[in-house]
């Protein structure tokens, strides 16, 4: 019988004269929450159009007078030569456009509608990010320290959070805008009451946000890292700054994309009713208040205002819900 025969030789896959057998690995490389992120906020293009179209509109503000300088007139000069004596409308086809008044002219007056859109987007950009800023500074504040301490103070900041949501902030904004002085401390105006919209929408929006934060506190503090940090001897400041908010950065951001447009409308809303920044200063919402008495001979007046503020919202969303669901530790 016989029995097969063993031979030795190099193993499979082995390269012969010695040469190496290690073959090329791709190095992995980790990566950050804020890269991952990034890598599904990339995917997701309707977001990113909505990002470029935000970019765009404050560049626009911050550029106003640049613009305006270029490509129209300044937003208060009166052009009596484009209005219709008879009618007090302006000349020609949708609203006076032409090479001269890219957006043609507003009645009676005969201004730049590009220029007095430009400056009224200064006007609802520095308010709505004035007001988001001053809405989640107090509500981030508030809403930590009712969501980590719990009890009374809990109990206290709930029932502020509930008393100011229940608040008219419409009706109130009207009355304290309707009293205050033409100038305080020597400034303007239309600065006096652009910081009074700033307050009055940015202080009774913080409690929206400060429910978000109190919600997402009182779940992590009941979390093992929290816990690893009190049993180490660290005190209620290193916990709040140092292991809470961190870990709030992402709600935070999400509704403060959020609330930028709902503080658009409401400015909007209070200058279409009189209450925002006094002519001749440009507004969106007194841009539409005007068009109303004219819409019906002149309906291009109204349709431009109206939108630039639907496409600033718009915009605003997109990229909140894009930045949402890239934040969104379960997101795909």
């Amino acid at each position: 019988m016989t029995t097969p025969t063993e031979t030795s030789g190099p193993p499979a896959g082995a390269q012969p004269d010695g040469a190496s057998t290690d073959l090329p690995t791709k190095k992995i490389e980790g990566r950050s929450p804020g890269r991952i992120a990034w890598d599904r906020l990339k995917r997701d293009k309707v977001a990113l159009a909505g990002g470029v179209v935000v970019i765009l509109l404050v560049l626009a503000a911050i550029f106003a007078p640049v613009l305006s300088a270029l490509f129209g007139h300044p937003p208060n000069e009166p052009h009596a030569d484009q209005i219709n004596p008879d009618l007090g409308l302006p000349k020609g086809a949708f609203g006076g456009m032409s090479s001269e008044f890219l957006l043609g002219v507003d009645p009676v007056f005969g201004r730049d509608v590009f220029s007095r859109v430009l400056y009224g987007a200064q006007i609802s950009m520095l308010v709505a990010l004035g007001a988001a800023l001053l809405s989640v500074s107090i509500g981030v504040v508030m809403g930590v320290t009712a969501g980590y301490f719990g009890g009374w103070v809990d109990a206290f900041i709930s029932r502020l959070m509930d008393i100011l949501l229940s608040f008219p902030q419409l009706l109130f904004s009207i009355a304290l805008v309707s009293v205050i002085p033409n100038s305080v401390l020597g400034l303007g105006d239309t600065t006096v009451r652009v910081c009074v919209l700033v307050l009055v929408i940015g202080f009774f929006g913080w409690p929206y946000i400060g429910r978000i934060v109190r919600g997402q506190a009182m779940s992590l503090r009941e979390r093992e890292f929290v816990d690893a940090a009190r049993s180490l001897g660290a005190g209620r400041a290193h916990i709040l700054f140092r292991e809470l908010l961190p870990n709030l950065v992402a709600p935070i951001l999400v509704y403060a994309t959020l609330i930028i447009p709902t503080n658009i409308l409401n400015e909007a809303a209070l200058s279409f009713l009189g209450a925002g920044v006094r002519p001749p200063s440009a507004s969106w919402g007194q841009m539409l208040s005007d068009a109303v008495r004219i819409y019906q001979a002149d309906p291009t007046y109204m349709v431009i205002p109206g939108l630039a503020i639907f496409i600033t919202v718009l915009a605003f969303n997109l990229f909140g819900d894009g930045l949402r669901d890239a934040l969104d530790p379960k997101g795909n």
